[in-house]
């Protein structure tokens, strides 16, 4: 498996809860690889034929499979076998972020708006470097409570929402907004020229 190209390589994962369906493949996106739901073991089954997995996660509850832990020690028990497998990519982080105006340093843990600095409290921080890692792109309530918080989704999102609140009184407060909601599915950040 260790030759296998890391592009082709897909973790299949068997749940039919779509919150934990998609915690999970979080946990394989930031491993660097490319979750493949499924709703049954037959499906996973037929999904992994002509790619070379380096790892499975089946739904606990299936009648055909089992998994032997919970959901979190399932995590980060995938964790492992990806890492061994060389499953993981290595990122090379930008000590500073920038996106039209708003400019954020990992390195001083500064955050800029229009050149006027803006205070942060540390889990803001996070879950600004965390947007503004993925410009324009929607992210899931999920993905946000696992990255910034580490946390699996329980389908509760007042905490997300609390934060991204918190944070457009910040940044965007009296500006062009750059935090947006898309309903139903996420939040994303874009440049202010694009939200006019």
């Amino acid at each position: 498996m260790s030759g296998t190209r890391s592009d082709r390589v897909r973790v299949p994962i068997v749940d039919d809860e779509p919150g934990l369906t998609e915690l999970l493949s979080v946990a394989v996106t930031e491993a660097g690889r490319r979750p493949s739901p499924a709703a049954d073991g037959e499906s996973a089954l037929r999904a992994a034929r002509g790619c070379a997995p380096h790892a499975a996660v089946p739904d606990g509850m299936l009648p055909d499979m089992t998994q032997p832990c919970s959901p979190e020690e399932g995590v980060l028990r995938l964790r492992g076998p990806l890492r061994r497998s060389g499953a993981h990519t290595h990122r090379s982080e930008r000590p500073a972020r920038i996106l039209g105006d708003l400019m954020l340093s990992e390195d001083t843990r500064e955050v800029h708006r229009d050149g006027r600095p803006v205070r942060l409290t540390a889990k803001e921080f996070d879950l600004l470097s965390l947007l503004l890692s993925h410009p324009r792109q929607v992210l899931s309530k999920a993905r946000i409570l696992y990255r910034v918080w580490n946390s699996p989704f329980d389908g509760d999102g007042n905490l997300v929402e609390l934060y991204i609140s918190c944070l457009r009184r910040k940044i965007d407060k009296g500006r062009t907004p750059m935090i947006h909601t898309v309903r139903g599915v996420g939040y994303a950040i874009r440049p202010a020229e694009e939200s006019r």
